[in-house]
């Protein structure tokens, strides 16, 4: 019987040992830990690849000292996390914050930047929708209008190229597939968007040399010769002008004599 009674006074200290170990971890779980501790682990993470857990500890940095000079650099360096994550949506929406939050920040040039490299490392091949393709153009010429004279915009200048030449590529395989079914004049507008919009990539050639099959389908001979013309004088000496004047010189064997139908027309366009 004393065994028992002893047992029973046991019990509640027992749990109260409990919850005072729960309460401990709770309290533990919600302690606020100083800046450069927080910001230091994040960049230890960041270090060591482990990019997830640092946009955590960035996101503690913010929470737990909003108004600290670091709470700034957190953002913009979580948003960096993220990206290196592979996590670019979630990114995209921090570079955008800061954006909102910090327009006049010495970080807000390198967030313009760092939403276009988002965008830009998701361009899929042509055979895919190219809205990804768009945003990045539209992101990175945000950043060579902004801040012409960085570093940023330097690099989005030759990213652009690239993103450009994606655009004008797709556009051609459309216009070969119109082209290759029969539909000529869908074909004629996919090549004809290239030539206006995408001048100096190196489908526009091709785009002329196109046109001229389209023209010659359609019966239209006159506009074959002047695009074939165009394409002479702007790529003499391009592959896709010999096809071009081959084409057309079937279609005019006899005025295709030395090739004066060329010089005919070069006169008129220019």
């Amino acid at each position: 019987m004393h065994a028992r009674q002893r047992l029973l006074r046991l019990i509640p200290a027992i749990a109260l040992l409990a919850l005072a170990g729960c309460g401990g971890s709770e309290q533990k779980a919600y302690i606020e830990k100083p800046v450069d501790d927080l910001y230091n682990k994040a960049m230890d993470d960041m270090a060591s690849g482990y990019y997830q857990t640092a946009a955590k500890e960035f996101d503690k940095v913010e929470s737990q000292h909003p108004y600290s000079v670091w709470a700034n650099k957190a953002q913009i360096m979580g948003a960096y996390a993220l990206y290196r994550a592979g996590q670019y949506n979630r990114a995209i929406i921090r570079a955008d914050d800061f954006i909102r939050l910090n327009p006049g920040d010495r970080d807000t040039p390198y967030a313009y930047y760092l939403k276009a490299l988002c965008y830009y490392v998701q361009i899929t091949d042509v055979g895919r929708d190219q809205r990804i393709t768009k945003q990045a153009m539209k992101a990175l010429t945000q950043v060579v209008l902004r801040y012409p004279n960085t570093k940023y915009a330097q690099d989005a200048k030759l990213k652009i190229d690239f993103t450009r030449d994606h655009l004008a590529a797709k556009e051609m395989a459309i216009g070969r597939y119109y082209l290759h079914r029969g539909d000529y004049l869908a074909a004629m507008n996919r090549f004809k968007g290239v030539i206006a919009r995408y001048q100096t990539t190196s489908d526009v050639p091709e785009a002329l040399e196109r046109l001229v099959e389209c023209d010659l389908a359609l019966g239209l001979t006159s506009e074959a010769k002047r695009n074939a013309a165009v394409l002479g004088y702007n790529y003499p000496g391009s592959h896709w002008y010999a096809d071009a004047y081959g084409l057309v010189t079937a279609k005019s064997a006899s005025r295709a004599a030395g090739g004066s139908w060329f010089s005919h027309i070069v006169g008129k366009v220019f």
